[in-house]
């Protein structure tokens, strides 16, 4: 978890939070959201929306505004998940900032294998690696697609990986209700029970809003289920301006605010004071081919606006990371990343999704793209981390002792510091051509491919109690046996 000192940067004046935050709110009570789910439908109806049951394609909720802003100061403005290992606790919210790696990809790249679909070997591997580096505080959900495993039980392996291999917070399953329950049970196993669970939450699961302005049934089943069990819950629309919102980057920042409040909304109405994060994914579209482009200067300003947003409701906020639309991990895809990581560290954020390993608009991870991206976060750590200003940081005794025209180099003041003086790259080749050349002429994605494999040579799986293992095994093995035999009963 890293400590954000310096002020968020303020993108748009007040008055322009303000004007997306009134126009938010005509659109919830004009235009509503649509709610592809009875429950949800029944509980928004009864603390007085309106509700048109037969609008297509489902159900249309329209929320009258104070409502809405009644039900989302309920949501905590920060909050502690608890790891395995204590030491692994995060804070999101306030001045906190909490990295997780690439979710979601089906395929999986590196140098030795180029691209491929991703196995579960791939997915403990990235489960390793995101519990081998410190800059990253939560092991992820979905690092990469196991499509090796069967549909109906890949989430039970998935979430075994998670419990075992790493001892950080992570991230729950929310492909069914089904599937949540599972993670929540074993979740409950490894931290004392249900109820334990409910008040040192453990897994925050993404709720994504099939945009525009549609939660989708299976979306709604997990969210209930991990809203119930009190553990948090980030909403965030997926929107590509151009494509799923208007090609207004003011329009699509209200119909995410929209959509967000909206999601935020019913998971307090369903369990008030549970935990929420306000999500922002929002990049655009390239209207020259449809495709989806990331690092763009537009999805960096309304990262930053969404910021302001999620602050004025006194909500902790997720955005940004390493995005790229390159296929492979070269110079657009660092440009790109390093495009969508400034201002993610600039907004103060306070969960970063994708922060290792995201490459090709988010359909591979890419083993080489995750240590890149190490690099970035950890550069971006020391630019959050001020300035010192006391007596050793103006180094008044360093100016005393050398006079002008010299040199600092052996300075008693530098040879207290030097060690730890500036930033030393995990990855970058700073030496000159020649010596360059001597050592291999080594691209950085070759450095970055040595380094993954020495991090899996050299991981060790965290200690676990053997009863405690016991029973994970034991839930995953019933499950699967109860699922196929489910499967070969329809």
């Amino acid at each position: 978890m890293i400590t954000n000192n310096a002020p968020p940067y303020e993108y748009l004046p007040n008055e322009g939070i303000e004007t997306i935050h009134e126009t938010t709110l005509r659109v919830l009570e004009e235009f509503g959201i649509a709610f592809n789910h009875d429950q949800a439908v029944d509980i928004l109806e009864r603390a007085g929306c309106e509700v048109d049951r037969d609008a297509i394609p489902a159900p249309l909720v329209k929320f009258p505004r104070a409502l809405v802003l009644e039900q989302i100061a309920k949501a905590p403005r920060e909050f502690t998940m608890y790891a395995r290992n204590p030491q692994n606790n995060v804070v999101l919210g306030g001045k906190h900032t909490v990295l997780a790696p690439v979710y979601g990809p089906p395929n999986v790249q590196d140098l030795d294998k180029g691209r491929r679909e991703a196995t579960l070997e791939d997915y403990c591997n990235f489960v390793k690696l995101a519990q081998s580096v410190p800059e990253l505080h939560n092991a992820g959900g979905v690092v990469c697609e196991p499509n090796d495993e069967p549909q109906a039980t890949r989430h039970l392996d998935m979430m075994h990986a998670l419990l075992t291999l790493s001892d950080k917070t992570f991230m729950g399953n929310v492909v069914s209700g089904e599937n949540a329950n599972d993670c929540v049970e074993l979740a409950a196993i490894v931290f004392g029970g249900r109820a334990k669970l409910a008040q040192t939450p453990a897994m925050l699961s993404l709720i994504n809003v099939n945009s525009p302005r549609l939660f989708d049934t299976r979306m709604l089943d997990s969210l209930f289920v991990y809203a119930r069990a009190r553990q948090p819950l980030l909403i965030t629309p997926f929107i590509l301006a151009g494509a799923m919102s208007p090609v207004a980057l003011g329009g699509s920042l209200v119909q995410q605010n929209a959509e967000a409040l909206a999601g935020i909304t019913l998971t307090q109405l369903i369990n008030p004071g549970t935990p929420v994060v306000y999500g922002s994914f929002l990049s655009n579209s390239d209207m020259q081919s449809g495709s989806p482009a990331f690092g763009t200067p537009e999805s960096a300003a309304a990262l930053l606006a969404s910021a302001q947003l999620a602050r004025k409701y006194k909500l902790p906020f997720r955005g940004g990371g390493g995005l790229t639309s390159s296929k492979v991990a070269d110079g657009q895809a660092m440009w790109e990343a390093s495009m969508t990581f400034w201002p993610t560290f600039l907004a103060g954020t306070n969960f970063v999704l994708h922060a290792a390993g995201w490459l090709e608009s988010g359909l591979t991870s890419s083993y080489e793209k995750f240590v890149m991206d190490i690099e970035l976060c950890r550069m971006m750590q020391v630019f959050r981390g001020g300035i010192a200003l006391d007596e050793e940081g103006l180094a008044l005794d360093a100016f005393a002792e050398i006079g002008p025209g010299g040199y600092f180099f052996g300075a008693a003041h530098t040879l207290r510091h030097f060690r730890d003086a500036f930033y030393r790259p995990l990855l970058a080749d700073v030496q000159n051509y020649t010596r360059w050349e001597q050592k291999g002429a080594e691209t950085a994605d070759v450095r970055a491919q040595r380094v993954w494999k020495k991090w899996l040579r050299e991981y060790a799986p965290p200690p676990m109690d053997a009863g405690v293992l016991e029973a994970l095994n034991e839930y995953v093995a019933r499950r699967k046996q109860e699922i196929n035999a489910a499967e070969a009963a329809y």
